[in-house]
């Protein structure tokens, strides 16, 4: 490998620093973030997606296992749509698109009802239908179902670590 390839790895490291980027969850107010992340207790979902999403939250929230010190109550409706996108001549379907959106809230352990932040998440997927037996559709479901939530808590843990992030006092 010439020297200019492994040079730049580390230009591009110190043109991040000069222009004043930091890591969301890593070093210094990163690290911060990620233990105010470890506070929010997320609320039970209902449904098995939302028995999804909530596992997938916990897991992106809560880096060191379950939180120590819950101080946050997250808040989350979650509902996945299904529409036919590929419909033959006979009405059958061959393809099926799922758009997942979540709405959430944070407010402080024992005051629900005077939040700190809301947000919104939206993902899409879709599958294919062809001449499966029951159990192959079952699990193909089944996969869209965990890829929609693990998206839908990436957004949702991101946008809460910017709140965190540009909130330090709250």
């Amino acid at each position: 490998m010439s020297s200019s390839r492994k040079a730049l790895p580390l230009l591009t490291m110190l043109a991040l620093a000069g222009c004043g980027f930091t890591p969301l969850y890593g070093g210094g107010k990163g690290q911060a973030t990620s233990a105010r992340l470890d506070e929010v207790a997320v609320q039970t979902i209902p449904d098995r997606t939302g028995q999804l999403l909530r596992q997938s939250l916990q897991v992106k929230l809560h880096a060191a296992g379950a939180p120590v010190t819950e101080l946050y109550t997250l808040k989350v409706s979650y509902d996945i749509a299904q529409s036919a996108i590929g419909v033959l001549e006979d009405t059958a379907t061959t393809r099926n698109r799922f758009v997942a959106h979540a709405s959430w809230t944070l407010a402080p352990i024992g005051a629900p009802d005077k939040p700190l932040v809301t947000g919104e998440a939206t993902a899409m997927d879709a599958d294919n239908v062809i001449d499966q037996q029951y159990f192959a559709v079952s699990l193909e479901t089944e996969t869209v179902d965990r890829q929609l939530a693990d998206e839908i808590s990436a957004q949702i843990a991101s946008q809460l670590a910017v709140w965190f992030r540009t909130h330090p006092d709250a």
